[in-house]
């Protein structure tokens, strides 16, 4: 009998460590996991995602110098030929979704907006071939609105396709007062102004974007909601060269995955700048990456959990990661180059990954 309680002691025991090994595996993997601001899942839908579309049913359009092209109603339209001064207009319901597929379009204006959507419940901008915008002069008012974009939207509008959209601009490139998303697609942006600029949010999942902007390259703010205003970036190559920031988000500027290329007075500002995963590399006049207080709605903070980031600053009063608030590492590789490399007002911690300062690795967040 003895022995059936010995072996049965053992059991138990082989029973109890297992548990207890499971439960410290488990706590330490909820521990290491990154706290995302944004789940990819929720930034795109499956038709966002969609770049080919089905054109047997759709109405089809050949522009004409100076005729203007409306649309009232939900459904495809495929939009193709070269003119000038050409205006498409979408005043739609509600709740009407429309796609406009441009297929080798060229429009030039002088004015006006190539597209301007003043109504509807989302837009879809879909590329195929090769497409040409471009707005040459100064740009109108309407009624309610300064235009001041080759593409003018007041509703949600999504960018995607396997063709190639070239914009040039005396002003914006693109701007939308609600979400701006890119999800595939070539674009080539050149703009007096701000390359992309939206209200509420900037989200990139896929393509190949070439921003060149007089002032920034990706803008995102909102003056009456401080809580959106954000940019979200989970892949795509990105190139942007800009005389002022090239990304910068009023709330977060979070990038999950991409290759990204900056070139500008600073790479990227925000209030919260998470980066989980990536290929960045920033050349700047001014700082590489900053956290700044733009929202009440955010702590200002700078939080890398994963990438592989290079910085190279220019001299003078520069900083290569610089937080008015905290900054927190935890994963990635870090490699800065400059006279003043991490530079913050709060709070620095550092639990993982790897920091090198002109070519040195280091153990601590220097300041």
């Amino acid at each position: 009998m003895k022995k059936v309680y010995t072996i049965i002691g053992i059991i138990f025991l082989i029973v109890l460590v297992s548990a207890l090994t499971m439960l410290k595996n488990n706590s330490t993997t909820t521990n290491n996991a990154v706290s995302k601001i944004y789940q990819s899942r929720d930034m795109f839908t499956e038709r966002d995602l969609k770049q080919n579309v089905d054109t047997t049913d759709a109405t089809k359009y050949t522009v004409s110098e100076g005729e203007k092209i409306t649309i009232t109603s939900a459904g495809t339209y495929v939009i193709s030929g070269t003119a000038k001064n050409v205006t498409i207009y979408v005043e739609a319901q509600d709740s009407d979704k429309v796609q406009i597929v441009l297929e080798n379009l060229s429009i030039t204006n002088e004015t006006m907006p190539v597209i301007y959507v003043k109504t509807a419940d989302k837009v879809f901008v879909t590329s195929t071939g090769s497409n040409t915008l471009k707005v040459t002069g100064t740009f109108e008012k309407d009624d309610s609105n300064k235009l001041n974009a080759v593409i003018f939207s007041k509703q949600d509008i999504t960018f995607n396709g396997t063709g190639t959209l070239n914009i040039e601009s005396s002003q914006n490139g693109i701007t939308g007062k609600d979400d701006v998303k890119i999800t595939g697609g070539t674009y080539n942006i050149k703009s007096s102004a701000v390359s992309i600029r939206a209200n509420d949010s900037i989200r990139i999942a896929d393509g190949n974007i070439i921003l060149n902007a007089g002032t920034d390259g990706l803008h995102s703010e909102n003056s009456s909601d401080d809580s959106k205003g954000y940019i979200y970036i989970s892949g795509g190559n990105i190139n942007i060269e800009a005389t002022d920031d090239c990304i910068h988000g009023g709330s977060v500027v979070q990038i999950d995955d991409g290759t990204i290329s900056l070139e500008g007075a600073e790479g990227i500002e925000g209030t919260y700048v998470q980066i989980n995963d990536g290929n960045i590399s920033i050349n700047a006049t001014g700082d590489g990456i900053n956290a700044g207080r733009k929202s009440e709605s955010y702590q200002v903070t700078i939080e890398i959990t994963g990438g592989d980031i290079t910085i190279v600053m220019a001299s003078g009063d520069t900083d290569g990661i610089d937080s008015n608030g905290d900054i927190k590492i935890s994963g990635g590789t870090i490699n800065v180059t400059g006279n003043s490399t991490f530079d913050y007002d709060g709070i620095a911690t550092y639990t993982g990954g790897t920091i090198i300062v002109n070519g040195v690795r280091v153990d601590t967040i220097p300041n």
